[in-house]
């Protein structure tokens, strides 16, 4: 009785205790910057306080683009780059939308079968490490079209205070002290020798790019062409040639960034703005939200067994429609409208039921491999004027192909691999294709990059995105819910625990120590395979609300070294 009695007043006061802190969480909510005006995050401090000092100065979100990502070619070498590519997604103060696709394409001399054995079977590193895995660069091509398009300031005044910070040098934090030595032995592998970032640094060291100040000076003088067809472009050329790569002068003095139309769909009372294909993202944006539509996941709870449920239930729909029908909408047909449409989505949920996991056999054939990867980069900025952009930034793998043009100061992408090689063969992301995202000459790869804003009542309402491979999009999918259906401020949508699925393997990933093991094993019992090892982190999430009274709160994700800063 005693026991029985003892056992009875520990778990009151543990229930007391619960309920005081879920108290004190609705009136004390975890909250990011806040500021009156703009505001920059993204995955460095000196990336995001440039964007902002640029705009303190008068210019607009666009100029602060064109610097924020320049910084993060400095600051951040893991996905920040010349040699890499990114979609952006704008909203302008008068409601205008729009999207600028400047993802890496095929060169000339590629071709459908290019990283198959004699067998006819992939081998994965000739698509993945070294000068045969990279794309024709668009970053530059990208920024010069913002800034033609959008920009205020002189190309001269963006990007000085970068060429600055490349001289100046950016210090080591410990998270990048890591990375450096984890790739330091692959860095001189696939170089050949030692590079910049192949030392032994400490946390606190700092690092300078007196080269790439030198290639940013002469793109300040000459423009685009600079990069394209000029002593960098020829120097890139010759560095990729020598290392084996087929990209030659003309791939670069043929490529173009391209204005698109995003994606736009309405969730409920939002309105939601994402990436075109070639991106996936905005498409399994829209099938995931509107599958989920019909269900009140707000009174599941968040993260609870039925909210799971039907997230992983749409994620694997999506994904498996991904893998078949998106690719480069210049070479593919992609029948967007059906894929968005409310008919096709219902039937494709038609087969759900909360008593059992639906296999992805049973939604496409085949038991598939893979692993996910944080290997992007993502920033959201908004202006003093009420324009809003949302960019997310990749070299495909961490520091792309791993080849450094040392002349240059800048890693080269892997974006080869994004292509499937072999229809039913899944990339490094464990993502797999078919002939609609097949290798040709100056095709754009299939991406998962998911810029994304969001109207409210027809006004701008939050700008958000995030790295993170295959992971992307269930990423921006979450914190998107965590604020519109679960209360959740900016900061805290960004923190929340995530989970994914991908249609192939059939697993659902949890990021580790983050769920009930109680809840675990109920999806397991329900047929889910429960996956906490894969992936350590699920996106890094950088994204700005507008809040009721017309501030801005950011949200920088906590997995990594982001950063929010404003005036």
């Amino acid at each position: 009785m005693k026991h029985t009695f003892l056992l009875l007043l520990f778990s009151l006061f543990f229930s007391c205790k619960n309920n005081s802190i879920d108290q004190q969480k609705e009136t004390e909510p975890v909250l990011g910057l806040i500021t009156q005006k703009a505001m920059v995050v993204s995955a460095r401090k000196e990336a995001s306080a440039i964007g902002a000092a640029i705009m303190k100065k008068g210019g607009n979100a666009f100029d602060a683009m064109v610097a924020t990502e320049m910084a993060l070619a400095v600051a951040y070498p893991f996905a920040g780059s010349l040699g890499g590519g990114g979609f952006m997604v704008y909203r302008k103060a008068d409601g205008e939308t729009g999207a600028l696709d400047y993802r890496e394409k095929a060169p000339l001399a590629a071709y459908k079968d290019m990283y198959l054995d004699e067998n006819g079977d992939p081998i994965p590193e000739k698509s993945q490490v070294g000068a045969l895995a990279i794309g024709v660069p668009g970053t530059i091509a990208g920024i010069f079209a913002v800034h033609k398009r959008f920009g205020t300031l002189p190309i001269e005044e963006i990007l000085s205070p970068v060429v600055d910070l490349a001289n100046r040098g950016f210090a080591v934090t410990e998270k990048q002290r890591k990375r450096f030595e984890n790739y330091k032995e692959l860095f001189f592998e696939v170089n050949k020798d030692t590079i910049l970032f192949a030392k032994n640094y400490k946390a606190g060291d700092t690092i300078k790019n007196i080269k790439l100040a030198a290639t940013l000076k002469r793109i300040i003088k000459n423009g685009k062409e600079e990069f394209y067809t000029g002593e960098t472009g020829k120097k890139l050329v010759e560095h990729i040639q020598s290392n084996g790569g087929i990209i030659t002068l003309e791939d670069l003095s043929k490529y173009e960034a391209k204005w698109r139309e995003p994606v736009r769909f309405n969730y409920k009372n939002l309105s939601v703005i994402s990436m075109s294909p070639p991106s996936s993202g905005g498409v399994c944006l829209a099938q995931i939200m509107k599958m989920i539509e019909p269900y009140e996941i707000s009174k599941y709870g968040h993260n609870q067994l039925k909210t799971i449920q039907v997230i992983t239930e749409a994620e694997r729909r999506a994904y498996a429609d991904r893998s078949f029908y998106l690719g480069d909408p210049d070479f593919t047909k992609i029948p967007i409208d059906t894929l968005i449409g409310m008919p096709y989505l219902t039937d494709r949920m038609s087969d759900f039921n909360f008593e059992k996991a639906t296999p992805s056999s049973e939604i496409n054939c085949g038991m598939i491999p893979g692993y996910e990867s944080d290997e992007t980069t993502h920033y959201s900025i908004v202006d003093q004027f009420g324009n809003a952009i949302s960019v997310t930034i990749t070299l495909n793998g961490a520091y792309g192909s791993k080849l450094y043009a040392p002349e240059i100061g800048t890693f080269l992408n892997n974006e080869m691999d994004d292509f499937s090689a072999k229809p039913g063969v899944p990339n490094m992301f464990g993502l797999i294709g078919a002939q609609a995202n097949a290798i040709a000459p100056e095709k754009r790869m299939l991406s998962s990059m998911t810029p994304t804003i969001v109207e409210k009542n027809d006004t701008f309402w939050m700008s958000v995105g995030t790295p993170g491979g295959s992971t992307i999009i269930t990423s921006v999918l979450q914190t998107i819910l965590n604020v519109e259906e679960f209360g959740m401020t900016m900061q805290e949508a960004v923190n929340a625990p995530r989970f994914h699925h991908q249609w192939l393997p059939d697993v659902v990933v949890f990021e580790p120590e983050s769920f009930d093991p109680v809840l675990l094993d109920s999806l397991s019992q329900k047929g889910y395979k429960i996956d906490e090892e894969t992936s350590k982190i699920i996106g890094k999430v950088d994204g700005i609300l507008v809040l009721p009274n017309g501030t801005l709160e950011g949200g920088a994700d906590k997995r990594g070294d982001d950063t929010a800063v404003g005036f």
